[in-house]
């Protein structure tokens, strides 16, 4: 299995090729404060390297309510494993471990025997870390090192094997200390989704639940492979599996159909689809959230195969969420009130913004920094909304500046809020807790490309839940001194223009986004 196998499911990649939209017109509703808290910015560090970061592939709690964070950083020791192998794609040819940074101590996890590489993918409440590990095994089909899904708890560190395969990939868990992923069994697949799609990882992939020991095989949807993304509080998991093992002839490389599921209580459920033919969007192109409440949230083609639009499915019914304006929405995240994040096309396709969707609402949340383009990332229970804004200058192809919403709008670029003396840039906010702690990617001073060296900062809000925070400037910010976007527009369901068929395909492009961690 190589770099690209195991980055199947990436971060939401912006258009390459977007005019810059024109300058909306402000609306009646304003924003209803204008005042902002500032925020105290601490950079994670790494072990000796250049970059660390946290999970996108795809949008996982990263950090829990104790502000304890989860992720990767790079170490100065150059790997042993020809051609800078590296199973999550990171750009660098150097060891890099899994960390849990609490206040102030960045704690290398390690690996497990044998092994170099590690990286934590999501942490709950109780500060139990999900992740992968390389260990001391080699796959016989490629030559690359095997990894296992592992949980980092207590101090120790838990192999959860495979199922009878090379490898394991833990994705997420939950505060029962359930952990969902996928892994390998030993049953023949030229078409495993964890395969390198040329042969040579001939089994196949499962979706599991891992629970006290032990690991559970949860089915599929009728094909030869599935994976899972996602579980909540209830033990119900999310994810995408193979419909059928009969080849669908419009993918490349040729693979059977796709279809979304939850599973609860040993039972997989199909989620159902738009009409349109999701194994082109890849295994991993579909589901991207999921909430206590067992709602889902992520993309679709519709019939034609020409557009896709973000989903919502509540209890049965799938929900189309519309657009901005233009043919065609991602979903990125959920929160347990239902409350929906992503991007979505202006009208005439002509730009990108993210968006934020509410009871049949879609609210634009604007850009910062005078940019053209931007995605809503991720959002809370209180309804923050954080995210990236990026330049037309190289066609809103790399993240510039990260961005906060919240309250209606409009969106502030975060860097507006955080102590100018670090001489670090934030171009994307990835996860805020309840607390309002925010998780972000930035530049550290002397660095001028995120993929070789940037790092995972922590946004520590200087508010009345967060007092004596040291550097903590508790003076609130004027809306009017720091940067911001024009005033939000609403785009209610009833308003969307009706979709024209015959247009170019323009579903989305999934690979790692210039600038991701």
């Amino acid at each position: 299995m190589n770099s690209e196998t195991w980055t199947r499911i990436t971060a939401l990649a912006l258009f390459a090729a977007l005019a810059i939209p024109e300058q909306l017109a402000a609306q009646n509703n304003q924003p209803p404060h204008h005042n902002y808290h500032h925020y105290q910015l601490i950079d994670l560090g790494t072990f000796g390297g250049l970059s660390s970061g946290v999970n996108i592939e795809p949008w996982q709690n990263v950090i829990n309510g104790k502000g304890t964070v989860a992720g990767g950083a790079d170490t100065s020791m150059p790997t042993s494993e020809p051609g800078c192998y590296n199973p999550v794609g990171q750009p660098d040819c150097v060891i890099r471990h899994a960390f849990e940074w609490r206040g102030s101590n960045l704690k290398d996890l390690g690996t497990l025997p044998g092994g170099e590489f590690s990286s934590a993918s999501a942490i709950n409440q109780h500060g139990q870390i999900a992740g992968v590990s390389e260990n001391n095994q080699v796959d016989p089909a490629t030559g690359n090192p095997g990894f296992h899904a592992v949980l980092w708890q207590n101090d120790q560190l838990l192999d959860l094997g495979t199922l009878g395969g090379v490898s394991s990939f833990a994705e997420s868990l939950n505060n029962r200390g359930q952990v969902i992923g996928a892994a390998l069994n030993d049953v023949p697949d030229p078409f495993s989704i964890l395969g390198t799609g040329d042969g040579t990882s001939l089994t196949q992939t499962r979706a599991f639940l891992w629970e006290q020991g032990k690991i559970e095989d949860l089915g599929t949807l009728g094909g030869p492979d599935s994976f899972a993304v996602f579980v909540n509080d209830r033990g119900q998991v999310a994810g995408t599996s193979y419909t059928s093992d009969v080849v669908d002839p419009n993918t490349n490389p040729p693979t059977p159909p796709v279809g979304a599921f939850l599973w609860e209580n040993g039972q997989m459920k199909d989620l159902g689809n738009f009409g349109g033919d999701n194994a082109l969007l890849g295994a991993g192109g579909i589901v991207t959230a999921l909430n206590n409440r067992g709602q889902v949230a992520g993309q679709m083609l519709l019939s034609g195969d020409q557009f896709v639009h973000a989903f919502l499915w509540d209890r049965g019914k799938l929900l189309d969420l519309g657009t901005l304006g233009g043919t065609d929405s991602w979903a990125n995240g959920v929160n347990d009130a239902g409350e929906v994040v992503g991007e979505a096309l202006l009208p005439g396709d002509q730009g990108v913004h993210g968006f934020f969707w509410r009871k049949g609402v879609m609210t634009d949340v604007g850009t910062v920094a005078d940019n053209a383009c931007s995605a809503a990332l991720s959002v809370n229970s209180r309804g923050q909304v954080v995210g990236a804004s990026a330049s037309a200058t190289d066609g809103c192809n790399t993240w510039t500046t990260a961005f906060l919403w919240e309250n209606g709008g409009p969106s502030i670029d975060l860097n507006s809020l955080v102590p100018s003396v670090s001489g670090a840039h934030l171009f994307a906010g990835f996860w805020s807790n309840e607390r309002g702690e925010i998780v972000a990617g930035g530049t550290p001073l002397g660095c001028d490309n995120g993929d070789s060296c940037g790092h995972a900062y922590v946004l520590i809000p200087c508010d009345e839940n967060h007092p004596g925070v040291e550097g903590c400037d508790y003076s609130m910010a004027d809306v009017s001194a720091v940067s911001q976007s024009q005033a939000p527009r609403l785009f209610p369901h009833a308003m969307q223009r009706p979709l024209q068929p015959g247009r170019t395909n323009r579903y989305h492009n999934y690979g790692l986004l210039k600038g991701a961690l």
